[in-house]
């Protein structure tokens, strides 16, 4: 039986990044009924998903406090959870393995420090929203892709209406609007919204985001990164740092966005051709999520790697 120590591994590396590209998505599809689970909050609260059934529709959201996507994307992710909760929505935040594990918060070991970890991402994002800590063995995120930071919209009926391999903020609040007028409109519970599914990396944000969540992890976290990934890493981690400053002011972003557009585009396509032929001729390795036959990775185990 796989152990919690292959799945919380120790080092995020270039061969993990290469069983990322290889995997196939093995989370529920639009239309198909989102797998239960039970956790607790960081408030002692016990959750159960069915619970909602009938009653709210739920936003999944997984995350860590080192991977970049989610530093990326929750500070809008906050911004929906604001304007949306209530009577018609319920928002979860499942907090799974380190993306990027390192000396500061290592890959967990006991429960103790997977809860320790949530509760600093809490703090330093300002979310409000319930979180729920996984077990060690990930037994929600296994049943819900184990990629480090997707969306699940599950309608009231129980079933997935939208998904985004990647929580971006813009495309669930487009989902949510969706969903909840078309749900008032026909009186009915599901409805598959905004074509179902976003399979698109959001790159630019996730870039500038990238040393806030790394640094969370240690200087182990950010040297991982940069010898897996390369020159994008590097570029990436570079304009991420310098940034950091103006991106507490939130007015500045845009600026911030332009001047490190040419640079950021030129390294991530970089490394997206060196990664395309490293995988062999034209496979596309962001394209590489979508349903297909699957196949288990060199380790022999029954995860996915989690990307960037």
């Amino acid at each position: 039986m796989l152990g919690f120590s292959s799945y919380n591994y120790e080092h995020f590396s270039r061969d993990l990044f290469h069983d990322l590209a290889q995997t196939s998505f093995s989370g529920p599809a639009p239309g198909e009924r989102a797998p239960d689970f039970k956790a607790v909050t960081l408030d002692g609260e016990a959750v159960r998903l069915s619970d909602f059934a009938k009653k709210k529709n739920v936003l999944l959201i997984f995350g860590s406090a080192t991977c970049p996507m989610t530093a990326g994307a929750i500070g809008g992710i906050n911004e929906l959870y604001d304007r949306f909760r209530g009577d018609d929505i319920e928002f979860l935040f499942v907090y799974v393995r380190e993306a990027h594990p390192g000396e500061i918060i290592p890959a967990h070991s006991s429960m103790r420090e997977k809860t320790e970890a949530a509760r600093l991402l809490r703090d330093e994002e300002d979310m409000q929203m319930p979180i729920l800590v996984d077990d060690l063995r990930g037994s929600i995120h296994r049943k819900y892709s184990r990629l480090p930071n997707p969306s699940f919209l599950v309608d009231k009926s129980g079933r997935v209406a939208f998904l985004s391999l990647w929580s971006k903020p813009d495309a669930l609040a487009a989902a949510i609007e969706e969903l909840l007028e078309l749900q008032q409109e026909r009186g009915v519970d599901h409805v598959i919204v905004s074509g179902g599914q976003d399979l698109s990396m959001p790159l630019p944000y996730s870039a500038l985001s990238a040393y806030r969540a790394l640094e969370r992890g240690g200087k182990q976290s950010l040297n991982d990164f940069r010898q897996a990934l390369g020159l994008p890493a590097r570029v990436a981690l570079t304009a991420s740092h310098l940034a950091r400053p103006l991106l507490d002011n939130p007015g500045r972003v845009l600026s911030i966005a332009a001047l490190t557009a040419a640079v950021l585009a030129g390294g991530l396509y970089a490394g997206f051709e060196l990664r395309k032929r490293r995988l062999g001729g034209r496979r596309n390795p962001y394209r590489a999520y979508e349903k297909e036959q699957v196949r288990d990775t060199d380790t022999g185990t029954d995860y996915g790697a989690v990307g960037i």
